[in-house]
């Protein structure tokens, strides 16, 4: 399976990249660790020491920042999010080691450069 082809992995995706290089405020990264137990039991292997604590409330004041809306923003990452795990869920099992191939990583690291980290000394 390719993940590049899931619904939300444009967002989820980069999110992985950035908590493997100790990036974890970024948007991608607080959506995955919202919802690092569904896609750790979908078979991803995710860095827990490095995801932000209080995520939610995290992304929540990341998008007050940058959005007039960001209740509305918030809901539709969060969306995103779940057809992510929805589609990964119903996916066969497969070993997702590597989690990527190299076009993939290529990609990642273009969305992760674009990516505006949330400030850490900033309160949710």
């Amino acid at each position: 399976m390719n993940l590049n082809e899931l619904p939300g992995a444009e967002l989820i995706l980069p999110g992985l990249a950035d908590l493997r290089h100790g990036q974890n405020h970024t948007v991608g990264a607080l959506l995955v660790a919202i919802a690092y137990t569904r896609l750790t039991q979908a078979g991803l292997v995710i860095p827990k020491d490095h995801l932000a604590p209080e995520p939610e409330l995290r992304l929540y004041a990341h998008l007050q920042q940058d959005w007039e809306d960001a209740y509305g923003t918030y809901n539709a990452l969060i969306n995103r999010l779940n057809s992510f795990c929805n589609s990964l869920e119903c996916s066969p099992k497969l070993d997702f080691q590597p989690w990527m191939d190299r076009d993939s990583m290529a990609a990642v690291s273009l969305l992760s450069q674009a990516a505006r980290p949330v400030q850490a000394d900033q309160p949710p």
